[in-house]
């Protein structure tokens, strides 16, 4: 495990309030596409608000991050809350998710391309990856600034192109910056039955 990647991100979540955490806008906009049970992972998870809003719907969420306290403040509040949430310290680089193991996959904010075949074999057949990142195309400052942490053009499309695709957003620089989805791609896809 990378100790200043760990310490970077534990400060950071130090001063976080997992109460608060909200999910990702692409798990909102999706959410009927959501089944009524099974099992979730929320990678990267953070204060974990995709993790908590999937196991408030019924599933049986897994919450996965490199960040001990991060997972500590999540794993207490999902404990007063009675959330099914199983939080786990987790270098997702090292120790990917098991094949056909989760219904659902939500990833936001975290691009690590080498593990998108790992992601994809990780959901069971028909299950749902929900994708949120940055893009380099960017109309502000938003975002990482090293460009290795965001997608090229249409980059997330590629990555999971063995995936059916349900839905896809990738404003980039067209239009009027001041509106719609800007520095962002979102995916939802699913791995065939």
């Amino acid at each position: 495990m990378n100790d200043d990647i760990r310490s970077k991100w534990d400060a950071r979540h130090a001063e976080g309030d997992v109460a608060a955490a909200r999910p990702c806008a692409v798990l909102e906009a999706y959410a009927h596409l959501l089944p009524r049970a099974g099992t979730a992972l929320d990678l990267a998870c953070g204060l974990g608000g995709n993790a908590q809003w999937l196991a408030s719907r019924g599933l049986e969420t897994a919450a996965w991050d490199i960040s001990p306290v991060a997972i500590a403040g999540l794993g207490r509040h999902a404990g007063e809350r009675g959330l099914p949430i199983r939080a786990e310290v987790r270098d997702v680089e090292r120790a990917p998710p098991e094949p056909e193991h989760f219904d659902v996959i939500v990833v936001s904010y975290f691009l690590e391309r080498e593990l998108a075949p790992a992601l994809m074999r990780a959901l069971r057949p028909g299950g749902l990856l929900f994708y949120q990142t940055w893009t380099q195309e960017a109309v502000d400052a938003r975002g990482p600034e090293n460009p290795a942490f965001r997608l090229a053009p249409n980059e997330l499309l590629q990555l999971f192109a063995h995936l059916r695709l349900i839905a896809y957003r990738e404003e980039g620089v067209v239009g009027d910056p001041g509106q719609g989805l800007r520095n962002e791609a979102w995916l939802v896809a699913t791995r065939n039955p």
